[in-house]
């Protein structure tokens, strides 16, 4: 999020924070960038326009392109913009990167153990953190490998953003294509922690050795992406792979399939893809890619899919009389 460095001859700094997207999930720049100015011996505290009174400094962080800017006017010296939802545009109903935009936290900021204090209710006994970043996919619905390459690669060690919770949350976008990966799936098993790989496992990249090592890791859920319908082969082969190497289905492991719908599938081929997460007993959720335009049917389906409903009710047009129609 680009500068947290403090004029010469300033003793203390006032340092205010605002979590644009709201506090639902743990920002993580804002965490670290709270804990490098508190090493500093700044006072850090969220912005409150009305109370907080004039800062120092004020750091503004979005992640999601469709999130409203702050509408209220910020009293500092400096405001520091930062975050994907700052460098990626929607436009023509595509994302777009714009690198010019884009700013990153100093290598100081960057490894630094997160201040997790600032999220008390959201962070109780639990780490979230990147051990990797990029990937080699260069998928056009996702922003990942213009932003942060084309290739996945180790950014960091469980030890620095971890410290004996019984909880990590992983934000890595593509962990299995580091070459490092058997390493950092080490270090998880070692932790004797529960671990969520909340952007999901790449399921094209599965084999025996990782996944026995995956067996081993105390996996609060398991994520993978059906995200390519021209992959269907070698997805399908690898889930059905997956489930006999680990007999994970609803009921023992809960398996999460995202399937990407509203891209450059037909609601026929959505609808299969979801029947063959169902014939595995793995849980489909449907991501629409779009919403704001999206035809409404696609809005039907994800709520037939996230609904107890899903598994009593077999075939999508039986779900809703008004789709038979």
């Amino acid at each position: 999020m680009g500068a947290a460095g403090k004029d010469s001859g300033c003793n203390s700094m006032r340092v205010g924070l605002i979590d644009v997207d709201g506090h639902n999930f743990p920002n993580i720049p804002l965490m670290k960038l709270s804990a490098w100015h508190k090493q500093q011996g700044d006072t850090v505290e969220w912005y409150e326009p009305l109370f907080s009174g004039h800062m120092n400094r004020v750091y503004m962080s979005k992640v999601f392109s469709f999130t409203q800017d702050y509408p209220y006017f910020v009293d500092a010296d400096e405001v520091v913009r930062g975050g994907s939802g700052y460098c990626i545009e929607l436009a023509d109903g595509r994302e777009h990167y714009q690198k010019e935009r884009d700013k990153e936290l100093p290598p100081e900021v960057e490894h630094i153990y997160p201040d997790y204090s600032i999220y008390p209710e959201l962070t109780q006994d639990k780490a979230f953190g990147f051990l990797t970043r990029g990937c080699p996919r260069g998928c056009e619905f996702c922003h990942v490998g213009c932003k942060e390459g084309k290739r996945s690669h180790k950014v960091a060690d469980l030890s620095e953003f971890w410290r004996g919770q019984k909880n990590i949350v992983l934000c890595d976008p593509n962990t299995l294509a580091c070459p490092e990966h058997m390493e950092l799936l080490q270090q998880l098993k070692d932790s004797k922690a529960r671990v969520n790989f909340n952007q999901g496992l790449d399921i094209r990249l599965m084999n025996e050795r990782n996944i026995e090592l995956l067996k081993q890791i105390k996996l609060e859920t398991i994520h993978v992406a059906y995200d390519r319908y021209t992959d269907k082969d070698i997805i399908e082969a690898k889930m059905k792979m997956f489930k006999e190497m680990t007999g994970y289905n609803k009921d023992r492991g809960r398996v999460m399939v995202y399937v990407l719908c509203n891209f450059d599938t037909t609601i026929e081929q959505d609808i299969e893809r979801i029947q063959f997460c169902r014939s595995l007993e793995f849980i489909p959720y449907p991501m629409i890619y779009d919403k704001e335009h999206a035809d409404p049917i696609y809005k039907k389906l994800q709520r037939w899919c996230n609904n107890f409903v899903f598994w009593k009710t077999p075939r999508f047009e039986d779900y809703d009389a008004s789709i038979r129609r």
